[in-house]
């Protein structure tokens, strides 16, 4: 693949970071362009206050991006990009004796973690599985967002449901969600939705207990013919599956209204093709969320993530000490009550990074100059241009 993205860094160390290779040259890059990504992640709304559910860590961390390779006099050079961004919680940590960790809450990595690699304190599975890692992950989102806005390729994620409170987005054209979800303190569209799901979280705080929820992240503007159906792994459709089931919570991913046509009889699922009024081939819907055979229609990408509610919770679930043997409650470790207001910016770094690798896979080259005028062609090249059918043939002499 064109792009590689290795993250490193634990949530309460230094720093966290990340290299992203494969970033063609000329591309105009600043900390401007990735921190607006950081704060969303961190929860902040439109006043420019976290979420409500969002951790108290999100009031002492003010995320800010540091450019540290791969980028001169404002332009990406072709090589390695580095970014790092400081973990400000770390100054507390610092130098100071951590009593083990003994007792694995359920729903972490703290047992798994542990099992696999050995550890003798499980707070070596909580650091690096922390969801603190999205941070890098959207800063190299960040970056692969900027490249795909030149040409014209817009990702963005709205919240559709939070603790089985479901907003009713069905006079909100696409567009209009990504915008409207901005402007909303839960990222969701609707205002009566946005007053129903921060009730449900104000109630779950009061509770000591924690909420998921459903997110969808939309991409606009994608050329037909990005991914290929040649192959398992570079079925387009896998590829933003995978990535986004990579992220911390997420437990599953539906493509379109996938859901919803596996109960229907398939002459009222698949997209019809049709000639609009110009002459040009298109599809009167988009159930298949703009993905066939693995690669884009030219429709919106339309892809629905669920996030189960956040694991760590006030109230202590049952466990073991493994030090002792014992049962044992879990002790509280600071968290969200819910996460999903802030999740859906963590996708669209992911399905940005995919998306984006998919682009560079089609149209080949080191530099935007090179990449701009393929992706030219590419946007003249419509669906009428596809080769003259019919003639016979031997297909296997």
């Amino acid at each position: 693949m064109p792009l590689r993205t290795l993250t490193a860094g634990e949530s309460h160390g230094p720093v966290v970071l990340t290299i992203l290779e494969g970033m063609p040259a000329g591309l105009p890059l600043a900390p401007e362009d990735i921190n607006p990504d950081l704060a969303r992640r961190q929860g902040l709304g439109p006043a420019g206050k976290p979420h409500p559910g969002a951790s108290p860590r999100m009031k002492l961390e003010h995320d800010t991006a540091e450019l540290l390779s791969g980028v001169m006099a404002g332009q990406t050079i072709g090589a390695p990009i580095a970014v790092q961004v400081r973990n400000l919680d770390h100054t507390k940590w610092q130098g100071r004796a951590v009593a083990p960790m003994t007792i694995p809450r359920p729903g972490h990595a703290d047992l798994t973690g542990a099992l696999k690699y050995g550890y003798d304190d499980l707070r070596q599975s909580l650091e690096r599985a922390s969801a603190r890692e999205t941070t890098a992950r959207v800063a190299a989102g960040a970056i692969a967002r900027k490249l795909l806005a030149e040409f014209g390729i817009r990702v963005g994620s709205y919240v559709t449901e939070i603790g089985g409170v479901e907003a009713d987005l069905s006079a909100f054209p696409l567009t209009e969600r990504l915008d409207a979800a901005l402007r909303s303190e839960m990222n969701c569209p609707s205002p009566e939705g946005t007053e129903a799901m921060r009730a449900r979280v104000e109630a779950i705080i009061r509770a000591r207990d924690t909420l998921g929820g459903v997110f969808e992240v939309v991409a606009l503007g994608l050329p037909p013919g990005l991914g290929s159906h040649v192959h398992y792994d570079r079925r387009l459709t896998g590829r933003l599956a995978g990535a986004l089931l990579s992220i911390h919570a997420m437990k599953g991913v539906e493509i379109g209204s996938a859901f919803a046509n596996a109960r229907l009889p398939g002459t009222q699922v698949h997209d019809e093709i049709i000639r609009d009024d110009a002459g040009s081939l298109t599809r009167r819907t988009n159930r298949a969320g703009g993905l066939e055979g693995g690669i884009t229609t030219g429709q919106p990408l339309v892809l629905r993530v669920a996030m189960k509610p956040i694991s760590t919770t006030l109230n202590p679930l049952a466990s073991v000490d493994l030090a002792t043997g014992a049962p044992a409650a879990t002790d509280y470790e600071r968290s969200d009550f819910c996460a999903v207001p802030r999740a859906g910016v963590v996708g669209e770094a992911m399905v940005c990074l995919v998306l984006a690798d998919a682009l560079l896979e089609k149209l080949g080259g080191d530099s935007l100059v090179e990449l701009k005028p393929r992706f030219a062609a590419l946007r003249r090249a419509s669906l009428d241009d596809v080769p003259q059918l019919g003639q016979p043939r031997v297909w296997w002499p």
